[in-house]
């Protein structure tokens, strides 16, 4: 029941922002929530061994969120940014892994969150879509997992998921994609929407996976405890992180507004 009641005010309130909020608000959600995945990322990245100051990424982050060109030599001051923190543990054995965890946390939280302000730029449609897709999907792998999910899909990351629920997650929101996109981006082809729906969607699920492989590799069950029914921020947007930017390659790839 906790988890209904936070979607039902979750998806409303990021509906909002999405498609009507003024654009400070958009751009200060989109560095919140970007924040929030950063410090729970953090978190799990402590029990990896990696050694830095939650401070320390925050700041280079959000950089890094904002600055919307020049990604290649962005990309180079967050490396040397994190080797240069890396440098300062006591235990140099712990210095290169730190650096690598400092510098995944930052592309996985606030990099993947660059797509979010592309998308929106483009067209608010897109950025809803990009999202939607996983909410929708989400669902129905959760109903017909329960119903007729025999088949583990991941057995030893996240033992409930099931190809049953994966191709019926794939299923629904390749179907909805289409009606979105036909109905609010009726320039966009029928079989681009297909695409987009499906890729979208099957990069979240991957997405979804790679969250809980953190977590259970770090030995902690949620990402945080801020959200009920849910756990934290990324695990609640983990599939959004992945799904965002791979609609906006595909959106680059094919030349599309």
């Amino acid at each position: 029941m906790k988890r209904v009641v936070t979607s039902l005010i979750l998806i409303p309130t990021i509906t909002w922002v999405v498609l009507f909020a003024p654009q400070f608000v958009f751009a200060a959600t989109v560095c919140l929530f970007a924040s929030l995945c950063w410090m729970e990322y953090a978190g799990i990245a402590t029990h990896y061994g990696a050694r830095f100051s939650v401070l320390a990424g925050w700041l280079p982050g959000l950089a890094f969120l904002l600055i919307q060109r020049d990604e290649l030599l962005l990309l180079i001051g967050l490396v040397l940014a994190a080797l240069g923190f890396a440098l300062r543990t006591a235990n140099l054995k712990d210095a290169f892994p730190s650096a690598g965890l400092y510098t995944l946390g930052i592309l996985y939280t606030f990099g993947m969150w660059r797509s979010a302000i592309a998308l929106h730029t483009n067209s608010k449609y897109w950025l809803l879509f990009a999202l939607t897709i996983n909410w929708v999907g989400d669902t129905a792998a959760f109903y017909v997992g329960r119903a007729i999910g025999k088949h583990k899909l991941a057995p030893a990351i996240s033992p409930g998921k099931s190809w049953e629920g994966a191709i019926a997650s794939a299923i629904a929101a390749g179907l909805y994609g289409v009606f979105f996109l036909r109905w609010l981006l009726p320039d966009v082809p029928l079989h681009f929407a297909l695409l987009f729906a499906i890729a979208g969607n099957a990069a979240g699920q991957i997405g979804d996976l790679a969250e809980s492989a953190l977590k259970r590799g770090a030995g902690v069950k949620d990402s945080g405890t801020t959200l009920p029914g849910h756990g934290g921020w990324l695990d609640r947007l983990d599939s959004s992180l992945f799904s965002m930017p791979v609609v906006h390659l595909l959106i680059r790839l094919c030349q599309l507004p």
